[in-house]
């Protein structure tokens, strides 16, 4: 006996709205991770990091990559040790926590994050951003913001 799907209207909208979300973060995070691990051999968690680094004008401590990633601070630990062997990273002791570090991206982790990241845009623009105008970027910000902001309740 063939099952039939559940439509939308059938599911509540809380539900399919949450669905949504975990469907859209998995198929566009294994697309990408596909193509900058095919591209660079650059796992999209090495990315993320590399994201992190790249947007804040100075070293960034250890611990707030830990805050801001969707990575524990052990993944984290790990990623910046094997970006560091690739000399993609340096770790710097922190200038006002001796007990803490702070990471940079080398010159080449720069060079290597403009190539990637000019990959994850090529390959989310058919299926993200040439899909969805301003206003659903604008949307979908805001809902994150909102998500973000109760992780922890």
């Amino acid at each position: 006996m063939a099952k039939r799907k559940l439509t939308q209207a059938e599911m509540p909208v809380a539900d399919h709205a949450f669905y949504g979300l975990v469907w859209a973060g998995t198929v566009l995070t294994e697309r990408v991770d596909r193509a900058l691990t095919k591209a660079h051999d650059l796992p999209v968690s090495w990315f993320e990091v590399m994201l992190w680094l790249a947007s804040s004008p100075d070293p960034v401590p250890a611990s707030v990559l830990g805050n801001s990633t969707m990575l524990s601070r052990s993944q984290v630990s790990r990623v910046v040790d094997a970006l560091r062997n690739r000399g993609l990273v340096t770790r710097t002791p922190s200038a006002s926590d001796a007990r803490s570090v702070e990471v940079s991206l080398t010159p080449e982790g720069r060079r290597l994050f403009e190539e990637a990241d000019a990959t994850r845009r090529s390959c989310l623009a058919p299926v993200f951003t040439d899909v969805l105008d301003e206003d659903d970027l604008a949307a979908l910000s805001t809902v994150w913001k909102k998500l973000k902001a109760h992780k922890n309740a």
